[in-house]
């Protein structure tokens, strides 16, 4: 990696898309500063580090920015001279079809939080509009279906590896899901268990949750 050019992530600490690419760049050895947005209503394409869509997190590279959790998962790889390590396993590398579904349940799953959040705590919309209901029906349906499914996903990825996409997500969901208390986790021991093992890293250790108080 370039030393001379600085990495600044915007994002927050209570982002599990944030959390994401954190874990990446911690893994990686990547030193990687917060730019922190304290008020997700803004609607400033500036304080989301330029992202149009007012999405977080954006890398910002010297002059060059880049969005997506996915991309700069990507990116960090590249940047530490990494880019062909098959050890950290991107989702282009899934080659079972299983894996793939669970990734996709797990990014909707991501995006359900959120709009749960956006919309029930901070907008303070009323959580019985059907709208709502229906998001919660799916954010449920899709921890079920992990449960039911996370032994032969996790036994699918390619081993050995120092990490995947797929492991770092579901972490950063499960403890989103904790930290926001957004839906009953007791039936899902198996997540728990996996989200238990995977929080001894110190990558999980240094990137906590935690609400921004806003300077």
């Amino acid at each position: 990696m370039n030393n001379t050019t600085a990495l600044t992530l915007t994002g927050r600490n209570s982002s599990h898309f944030t959390r994401v690419a954190r874990i990446f760049a911690h893994e990686l050895g990547v030193p990687i500063e917060l730019d922190v947005v304290y008020d997700l209503r803004q609607r400033d394409a500036e304080r989301f580090g330029g992202h149009p869509a007012l999405k977080i997190p954006t890398l910002h590279m010297g002059t060059k920015s880049l969005w997506g959790t996915e991309n700069i998962c990507r990116k960090l790889l590249e940047l530490a001279g990494r880019s062909g390590d098959r050890s950290f396993v991107l989702c282009e590398h899934y080659a079972d079809d299983a894996l793939r579904c669970a990734q996709e349940l797990v990014w909707t799953a991501m995006s359900t939080q959120v709009q749960l959040r956006m919309g029930i705590a901070v907008c303070k919309l009323p959580a019985d509009n059907a709208y709502f209901e229906k998001a919660t029906a799916s954010l449920i349906a899709s921890l079920a279906w992990l449960e039911a499914h996370i032994d032969e996903v996790i036994a699918a990825l390619p081993s050995p590896r120092t990490t995947s996409v797929f492991e770092v997500t579901l972490f950063c969901l499960y403890e989103h899901l904790v930290f926001l208390r957004s839906a009953p986790l007791e039936p899902y021991p198996k997540l728990r268990r996996f989200c238990e093992d995977f929080s001894r890293r110190e990558s999980a250790q240094a990137t906590p949750f935690f609400m921004d108080a806003k300077p």
